[in-house]
C-alpha cells in the first residue's frame, strides 16, 4: 500500500486506505482493523500526503515529520499519543525543533504521533522510506 492513498476522515478514528472512488464518494478500508466503509462527499477527508505542519518560517509536509520521527526512533515506535502534553511537546521539539508552538496544538501533536504509530505497526513507515531512499539512489546513479 502506498502512503499516498492514506486518509484521515473527520469524525472517524484512525487512518484509512482509499480503495475505490464512487459516484457518491469512495470506499475506504481501516488500516487498524481492515473494515471497509463507504464515505460520502459530505465527510471532511484529508490525504496525509497533503497535510503540513506549521513552522516559524514555512510549512513542512507530514511525511517529512514522519521521516524525522523514523530517524529518531530507528524506524521504531514513537512515544504514545496518550502521554502528558508537556512530554509530547518536548518530544515533538526534538523531532521538529522549528515547529510553531502558537499554531501547532497538543491535539495536533497527538494526531501526528498516533498516525505515525498506526503506520509503523503495519510496517508502512520503514517500507515507504526505504522505497523512497532506493528511488533517490537510482536517480543519483543516473546522473
Amino acid at each position: 500500500m502506498s502512503l499516498e492513498k492514506v486518509l484521515a476522515i473527520s469524525g472517524k478514528p484512525g487512518l484509512y486506505e482509499l480503495l475505490v472512488q464512487t459516484r457518491t464518494g469512495f470506499i475506504a478500508e481501516s488500516i487498524a482493523d481492515g473494515k471497509k466503509s463507504t464515505v460520502g462527499l459530505r465527510n471532511n477527508v484529508s490525504l496525509l500526503s497533503e497535510i503540513s505542519i506549521y513552522t516559524y518560517n514555512d510549512e513542512i509536509k507530514l511525511f517529512d515529520v514522519f521521516k524525522s520521527i523514523a530517524t529518531k526512533e530507528n524506524n521504531g515506535e514513537a512515544i504514545s499519543h496518550k502521554s502528558a502534553n508537556p512530554e509530547l511537546v518536548a518530544y515533538f521539539r526534538e523531532v521538529l525543533p522549528e515547529f510553531d508552538e502558537e499554531r501547532v496544538y497538543a491535539s495536533d501533536i497527538k494526531k501526528v504521533l498516533n498516525w505515525y504509530n498506526i503506520l509503523q505497526k503495519r510496517g508502512l513507515i520503514a517500507e515507504s522510506f526505504s522505497a523512497a531512499e532506493s528511488t533517490e539512489e537510482v536517480k543519483e546513479e543516473a546522473k
